[in-house]
């Protein structure tokens, strides 16, 4: 690979690292550049996500302020987090074409929820308060299961991931739209760490390239927490929002 290929991971790394802590889908910027060093798809895959794990943990840290208080939403929405990205993991190394014609729709899909979640929130605000109720603390039964079918993708490959909660989480909280991203990089980082214990194990994941994701996506992560925090929600949903189309036009070429 030599010292520009080097050069170059470490640079998408540090891209990525700061896009998966505002928005998600870096792995849209490390997992090409991969295969365009040489490695097949299957080895990209498996050593892109073992080598963002922790600049998913250090975007997480970087919101640690928005964190405060949403402990219980990590605890009861973080086991359907890795119980789908172990599963997502498994599918990628059983049937590692599973998902691929329908992740540009889903992404689509959540670019949708999020650009009618304040419209959609406000309306779900309003028939609670004729019931006399809240909308629940971590959501109901159909945004955990939205999480667990997002954390599958997830570990099976996890482009968009980011958006796709953020569309989901917004949603099924009644919480702002910073939190929300804070509590969105914790169940991420939840469903790309268990893939990524799996992939060790069990997969052909290549160190050198691993290890220069790691070091530059914890560098970008922080650096993204710090951007994405400044940012006002509209600005925050108009990132996601073309972030999110970039992502499915893309992935439908």
């Amino acid at each position: 690979m030599g010292p520009w290929g080097d050069a170059a991971i470490a640079g998408v790394g540090l891209l990525a690292g700061a896009v998966n802590a505002i928005v998600g889908s870096g792995s849209l910027i490390t997992f090409p550049t991969l295969v365009a060093l040489g490695y097949s798809p299957f080895v990209a895959n498996v050593s892109n996500t073992v080598g963002l794990v922790p600049g998913s943990v250090s975007g997480a840290v970087g919101y640690r302020r928005e964190l405060r208080g949403q402990g219980g939403r990590v605890l009861r929405l973080g086991g359907f987090a890795l119980g789908g990205g172990l599963l997502g993991g498994i599918l990628l190394i059983e049937a590692p074409h599973s998902f691929r014609r329908i992740v540009p729709y889903l992404v689509l899909v959540a670019v949708v929820m999020v650009l009618v979640q304040p419209r959609v929130a406000r309306a779900l605000d309003r028939r609670h308060a004729a019931r006399g109720s809240t909308r629940p603390e971590a959501g109901g039964p159909a945004l955990r299961a939205g999480v667990f079918a997002t954390a599958v993708y997830g570990g099976y490959f996890g482009a968009a991931q980011g958006v796709i909660l953020i569309g989901l989480l917004g949603i099924g909280m009644d919480d702002d739209l910073q939190r929300v991203n804070a509590l969105k990089n914790v169940l991420a980082a939840l469903v790309n760490g268990i893939a990524a214990v799996l992939f060790i194990f069990d997969a052909p994941v290549r160190w050198t390239p691993a290890l220069i994701l790691a070091g530059a996506s914890t560098v970008g992560g922080q650096i993204g927490a710090r951007v994405g925090r400044r940012l006002p929600a509209a600005a925050l949903r108009g990132v996601i929002v073309v972030a999110g189309t970039a992502v499915a036009v893309y992935l439908l070429r």
